[in-house]
């Protein structure tokens, strides 16, 4: 009886050891998200946010630049041996999730190459790096302040590898750089002397040697970098077969160059005539002023991100889940305000501080504000749809929440930043700026902005447009100031595919939203459809819309596409 018994036992264990064994697919994605959250470099895009290990600092040694590569190629090779085609759809979309970061990584290490060919991707891994922790408010724990201190005595080290990694390095980006590096002494001195009381007695003791000691860096970085502009090359360009590769295996865009480039265009003509369209309607409304004060403006913007959680519930547009926080406008810390531009200045929080509410720094308002920082000023709500609710904020928090961890951590901008361009005209069209005129017309404006976008990263990419070439361009054509202009020119030029996310993530959700009301006809419901949406905005709309609808179509044209 005992005989059967173990027989029987050992055999259910048989039966059950599949069920009972780790997913294989689980198993690569943890690893690879573990290996992804030490090796991410630090970049000045807003949206990837993963938690670092404790006590993080970055490392781009030669020898941890050869150990990455060897990685991502082992990960490559374990999701080249995963047979998902016989996976229910929803288990093929994190299937095809986790090859698309394994591409971004291979991409950056052996494509884009910042770390070979940019010099301020070193000045993200120092400065950036700083200012990074310093965006979530104080207090500020002594793990953190111990991480600041060691960030800063990493300068030296970093920007020495700089030195040996950077064989291709390119004049248009040292010349950022060196703009960059302009006063960095008073800058992140000042910024150090303001966070010092803030810090615990341990570290305010060495702090002001971690911060000499990164200054004397990055002014020798400084003096290496012109000395070698004469020989360095002008091509920023990243060519046709790199972009494609980007579009095909990271994006999983199904457009051409070309199609991008004709999207592009036939969106600027519309948005154009549509602003046009609504100065006419708006002939004799009075213009929308500053605030008198940030006060003022801080406490208009908490006024208005309720209301626009209260207009999504109350049209039926999107569910706004009650434990949800809140996004939220703070004067720019004193410690911060040097350092201004060395990343975005906004604590989006992260996977592990879903209790948090998020946090925008804002300068006063006034006449010399860039571009988006002025009509945020003259309407927050232009920017709490993008930025806030139901833009990054709302989506990365409903994202970092979901039941299935693959997607948790997964960004690609062209999910991410298409939602919260869609978001915009969404709501201008759902009446959510009816009250005022001129706020249509700023959103009617950024359209026109993200549009031509898409002209200035392909023809960056490709090489048929210069840094100031762009930067021109824009000035003229959205208009906008001369400095956002030539920001925006710099950062597209140096990240590859990352202008084309807004307006192209947002074809694909209208288009993705035609079908679905096409095939569900009046059962059709737009919140059901947007809580879909929002909740896997991680995710490209190419996986979205096959797990949605059961179209495949796009990634059989991703499939036929020629890296040439």
């Amino acid at each position: 009886m005992r005989s059967l018994r173990l027989l029987c036992i050992s055999l259910l264990a048989i039966l059950l050891a599949p069920a009972l064994r780790a997913d294989v697919l689980d198993d690569l994605a943890r690893d690879f998200w573990a290996w992804r959250a030490a090796e991410l470099p630090v970049s000045t895009d807003d949206i990837p946010r993963l938690d670092r290990p404790a006590g993080w600092v970055p490392d781009w040694s030669p020898a941890a630049v050869e150990s990455y590569r060897k990685q991502v190629s082992d990960f490559d090779r374990r999701w080249n041996a995963i047979d998902a085609s016989s996976w229910p759809v929803p288990r093929q979309v994190d299937y095809r999730l986790i090859g698309s970061a394994i591409a971004r990584a291979h991409w950056e290490l052996e494509i884009s190459r910042g770390w070979q060919r940019n010099p301020s991707f070193y000045l993200d891994q120092t400065l950036g790096a700083y200012f990074h922790l310093l965006l979530q408010p104080p207090p500020f724990s002594p793990e953190r302040d111990a991480n600041i201190v060691a960030t800063l005595n990493a300068t030296p080290k970093i920007l020495e590898h700089a030195r040996k990694n950077l064989k291709e390095p390119v004049r248009p980006f040292a010349e950022l750089s060196l703009e960059q590096l302009n006063d960095v002494r008073p800058r992140l001195l000042t910024s150090v002397r303001e966070l010092k009381p803030l810090l615990d007695a341990t570290s305010q003791k060495q702090i002001d040697a971690a911060a000499e000691s990164a200054v004397q860096a990055l002014e020798s970085y400084r003096e290496w970098l012109s000395g070698k502009l004469s020989s360095m090359s002008s091509q920023t360009a990243i060519g046709p077969a790199g972009y494609v590769y980007f579009l095909k295996n990271v994006a999983l865009l199904p457009y051409s160059p070309h199609q991008l480039l004709d999207i592009g265009r036939n969106e600027w003509a519309r948005s154009v005539a549509f602003q046009t369209y609504e100065e006419h309607r708006n002939q004799g409304a009075a213009s929308l002023p500053m605030p008198a004060s940030m006060e003022a403006e801080i406490a208009r913007e908490r006024q208005d991100e309720g209301a626009v959680r209260q207009y999504l519930q109350e049209k039926h547009i999107l569910s706004v889940p009650s434990w949800l926080h809140h996004y939220t406008w703070q004067p720019m810390p004193p410690y911060l305000k040097p350092l201004e531009g060395a990343a975005e200045a906004d604590d989006f929080t992260s996977p592990s501080r879903l209790k948090e509410n998020c946090i925008r720094y804002i300068d006063p308002p006034g006449p010399n504000l860039g571009y988006f920082a002025s009509a945020g000023a003259k309407d927050p709500r232009t920017g709490i749809v993008h930025e806030g609710v139901p833009g990054h904020y709302f989506q990365l928090a409903l994202s970092w929440a979901h039941p299935d961890p693959i997607r948790r951590y997964y960004y690609d901008s062209g999910a991410n930043e298409g939602i919260g361009f869609y978001a915009e005209e969404m709501l201008l069209e759902a009446g959510l700026f009816d009250n005022s005129p001129r706020s249509r017309e700023i959103i009617y404006n950024m359209v026109r902005l993200r549009a031509l976008r898409v002209e200035v990263d392909v023809k960056l990419a490709l090489g048929k447009f210069t840094i100031a070439q762009a930067a021109d361009y824009l000035q003229e054509t959205v208009p906008m100031d001369s400095r956002t202009a030539h920001a925006e020119a710099a950062f597209f030029a140096s990240s590859p595919g990352q202008a084309i996310s807004y307006q192209i993530g947002k074809t694909q959700i209208l288009r993705f939203l035609a079908e679905a009301r096409r095939q569900q006809g009046d059962k059709f419901d737009l919140q059901a459809f947007h809580d879909f949406l929002w909740l896997n905005g991680n995710v490209p709309i190419a996986l979205q819309r096959w797990e949605y609808l059961g179209l495949k179509d796009d990634l059989e044209t991703l499939a036929g596409m020629k890296v040439k």
